[in-house]
This record gives structure tokens, sequence and C-alpha cells, in this order.
């Protein structure tokens, strides 16, 4: 298993447990009574010995792999939500070590028995509740954060992304009503004596405070052991010297280029936020591939998928050794500067693409202002028909449209949306077409292409000019099946990935295996007369 994996797990482990701390919590909206009965089963399965190792083997795990990893970090230049994870990270023990101190520690070595009655009941008295209330904030959002960077370019995740983002809001709210609730039920000052005498009481603030510095004094020296690592580096001589075009920095070995980029402000894209999830990062190396160790099973993935030249690397991952000359390839200019981050969302979209028939030839018989009053017609029929079913109508370009199904839903749902959008844009251009004919002596005709795969959903433009759009092989291959229309003399090509999504069979619907123009692989598609022939499952 991968560190990255095993950072992962122990931190799942970890948040399991969060969970279910502040699913105990909760219960104290019942009652104190309730919260101690939940807390019966919570110390059942954490307090046990086999839960108590996986417990604490986690925590020491996922520090450990967390401080390693920030120790490798290059430079702490990131993107604005992962230094709010780590800071969110390193602040968690130095804010847990009196609570661990008066409940594992106390139980533990004196027996005491951490009962919410007596441990609520001290907090309050102490005035220690909003420092509680801030160290659940605290925890959780860390935990929600890194469930979040892990799991946001996975299908089921994105499908499933308002459920999980409800349950994120929800669960931190009621277990700090339910903290709130025990407090005030609990009069002022019950049970807040601590059944420890006082040189109990002194041992378990001291190792508290022990706990504190402890974790504080690892940051520090890790920090200075960054500093020292970088002095030693530069006057040992253990430099590679990256040129980029107009521009050479030198920076230690063991750098990513992408490392090195962000470090000295070359601006360098890195849509995925450097994980290796996307190529935005790729760079050309016109010297010195050669002392590059080889790309690994992700990146080699990552480099087929684009059909990369041997020259071409993921700057994320290629750590030079050896001087080496680099290109970012998809770098953006100085005065067309590319948010990082803006196109992060991935996941499985269906595409619909219509697009009028003829439309030079009326553009030839009638004047501006008309054509201008049968575009928004078509456009208003169009995009009404994709709102109805769920669908954004996403691009309005000449006398086509671009629209996206399956930002809320699963794919099959999406599918089906789509074909209904796809049945009532056709209902809807027939029925106009009636008024069309009598007032422009000529009625629409339309075509539609309909696929479904994995997109990049976000903004894309230049400075203020920035649309919300999907991009992929998706979107692409929906475009050439739009135009396939044309050439089978049918109002509607989908592939056989929606259709079967969808569970939707189609009469009067002729079977093509096609090699697409800018496809590398054939594709399986349904060329039907008109989107009526559709029959739902």
């Amino acid at each position: 298993m991968s560190v990255r994996r095993l950072r992962l797990a122990s931190g799942c482990l970890l948040f399991a447990y969060v969970a279910t701390h502040l699913l105990n919590h909760a219960a104290g909206l019942v009652s104190v009574a309730a919260a101690e009965a939940v807390r019966s089963g919570f110390l059942a399965l954490w307090r046990s010995p086999p839960g108590t190792v996986l417990l604490y083997g986690a925590l020491a795990l996922h520090m450990l792999l967390a401080f390693s990893a920030l120790l490798r970090r290059r430079t702490l230049r990131m993107p604005w939500l992962d230094a709010v994870r780590i800071l969110l990270g390193l602040a968690i023990p130095l804010l847990l070590a009196s609570h661990i101190a008066a409940t594992r520690l106390a139980h533990g070595l004196y027996g005491l028995d951490d009962t919410y009655t007596h441990i609520v009941g001290r907090i309050w008295a102490a005035d220690g509740g909003p420092r509680q209330l801030a160290l659940m904030a605290i925890v959780w959002c860390h935990g929600c954060l890194g469930i979040h960077f892990a799991a946001r370019h996975r299908a089921g995740y994105q499908r499933q992304f308002h459920l999980a983002f409800a349950g994120a809001l929800l669960l931190p709210v009621l277990a700090a009503l339910g903290f709130l609730a025990m407090g005030r039920e609990l009069a002022p000052g019950a049970d807040a004596d601590s059944p420890l005498d006082a040189a109990q009481a002194g041992m378990l603030a001291t190792a508290a405070s022990f706990l504190a510095m402890g974790f504080a004094a690892l940051l520090v020296l890790g920090m200075a052991a960054r500093i020292a690592r970088g002095v030693l580096e530069r006057r040992s001589g253990r430099l590679v010297t990256l040129s980029y075009p107009g521009q050479s920095v030198q920076v230690p070995r063991g750098w990513s280029v992408l490392e090195a980029s962000r470090a000295h402000g070359i601006p360098h894209l890195s849509l995925c936020g450097g994980r290796g999830r996307c190529s935005t990062c790729r760079v050309r190396v016109s010297h010195g591939l050669e002392g590059c160790a080889p790309p690994d099973a992700d990146e080699r993935r990552t480099l087929a998928r684009i059909g990369a030249a041997g020259d071409v690397r993921l700057a994320c991952q290629l750590r030079p050794t050896a001087n080496l000359a680099v290109t970012p390839l998809l770098a953006p200019g100085p005065s067309s500067p590319y948010p990082e981050g803006a196109m992060q969302a991935e996941r499985e979209a269906v595409i619909l693409f219509v697009d009028l028939r003829r439309w030079t030839t009326l553009s030839e018989r009638h004047l501006p202002h008309d054509l201008a009053y049968v575009l928004e017609r078509f456009f208003a029929i169009v995009g009404e028909s994709v709102r109805r079913e769920g669908g954004v109508p996403n691009q309005f370009i000449g006398d086509s449209v671009m629209a996206i199904f399956g930002l809320q839903s699963d794919l099959p749902a999406a599918c089906r949306a789509a074909l209904r959008a796809a049945q009532a844009v056709e209902a809807g251009l027939e029925a106009a077409n009636g008024e069309l004919q009598r007032d422009f002596g000529q009625r629409l005709d339309f075509g539609m292409g309909l696929h479904a795969g994995r997109v990049a959903l976000g903004e894309v433009g230049w400075r203020d000019t920035r649309t919300f759009t999907a991009v992929g092989d998706a979107v692409n291959t929906a475009a050439r099946l739009q135009e396939l229309c044309k050439e089978f003399g049918v109002r509607l090509v989908a592939s056989d990935t929606v259709l079967h999504a969808a569970r939707a069979q189609a009469h009067q619907a002729a079977a093509h295996v096609l090699p697409l123009r800018g496809r590398g692989a054939t594709l399986a598609v349904q060329a039907i007369r008109s989107a009526s022939d559709l029959v739902l499952g």
C-alpha cells in the first residue's frame, strides 16, 4: 500500500471515530441520560482492546505520515484550501492534549469514569465550552476537507455530494446543540468537583502540557530541519538548474518541476492541485530527460490518455536529479491569469448538442433583426426543454446549443432526462414550425447528438469573460454525432452508452459502429429518425 493510501486509510478511521463521537454528543439533545446510554455503545467499540489499538495506531500513523509529507514538501506555496487543511490539522494536537488527559489518561491511570455528567459539568464550570466547540469544529473541518480532496474526482462521490455536504453540515451542528443542551440540563457546577486529589490533577495537567509542548517542539524542529536542509543543499552544491523559456532557476534535487515553478513565481497550470489527476501541468523536456527517472504507472496512464510525445512529462511528477530544460505547454500568459483549481470538478455527464439546419439559406433571405427573432425562439424552446428535465443549457453559439445533464443526478437518470429533453425539443420546434412557415416561408430543421462520458466541469474563458462549461471527449463526441444527423437523414444520433444507461429503445433506428473523426476507437450509435420514436424504460 502506498504512503498516500496509508494516510488516507488512517484518516478515514479517525474520521469514523470523530463521527461516532459527534453522534454521541448529538444524543444530548434528548437528555444527558440518553447521551450516557449511547456512550456505552461508543465505549464498547472504541475502548475495547482492538478499538484502542486501531484508534491510537491510526492517530500515530496519520500524524507521522502527515508530518513526513509536510517535511518532504519542498515549497509551502499551495492552493489556499490545502493550506487551511494543513493549518487545521496542526492545531488539533495542541487543542486536543488537555481533552485526552482529562478523559483517556484519567480513566487509564486513575480509573476515573469520564461520564458526560462529570466531563460536561466540569467543562461548563471552567468556562471551557467555547474551547470544546472550537475543537469539534476544527477536527471536523480538517477531516471533511481531507475526505473531499481524496474523493472529489470519484463519480460516486460527485453524484452523492449533496448528501455528503448535508451530512457534513448537519452532524456537527447537532453535536454542538447536544453539548449545549447537556450544559443547560446540568445545574451550574453540578459534579464540577474532580474526584481526583490535587496530586493526580496536577499529574494530568502536566501530562497535557507535555503532550502539547512535545508536539509544538516537533513542529518547530521540523520547520528548522526544512530550513537547515535548504541551507545544506545550497552549500553542498546539491542543486539542479531548471531552464524555462527566458528564465533559469536553481532548486535542490528532489523538487518537482511544479514545486520549482510555484516557489519562483513562474506561471504554471495545475488544475488538480499537483496530484497527478490531470495533464494541465505537462511540460516538454528539451534537455536532460535521459537523467530523469521514468514515469510511474499513474503518470504513464495520464500521458497515454493524451497521446503525449516521448519528451512530454507531468511537472508535478517529474523530479530532476540533474540540469533540465523544460517548457510548460499549457502555462498561462501574464496578461490572462487562469485561476488555479477552476476546473477541478470531474464527473460522468451527458452532453446534448442541438443544431439548426439550413441556417445559411435563411440568413440570406431575411433581415438581421428577423433572424435574431428566429434564433430567440429556437434558443427559448431548447432552453426551456432542457431546464424542464433538469439539464443546464450551457452554450448558445451561432445556431447551436449545448446542454449538460447529470450535475445533480446519477448517469442513468441523466441519460433518461437528456432523451426526454430531446423529445421535448423536437415537439417544441415542430409546434413552432407552423408559425415560422407562415411568417418566414421556411420551417426549421435540426439535428441532435447525445453522448455520455467523463468530463471536467468549471469556468473557462479570458479575464472577465468566463463561462461555466464541460470539457472532455464526451463533449467532442456529442458534437460529432450531431453532425452525423445530416449524413443519416435523421433527427437524433445517440450513442449506445446513453441508450443502454437509460434502458431506452428506438423504433425505426439504424445501428452503426463508427470511427469518429478525432477519435482512435470506434463508437456504437443509433441513428434515430425522430426522437418521438424513443421508448424509455
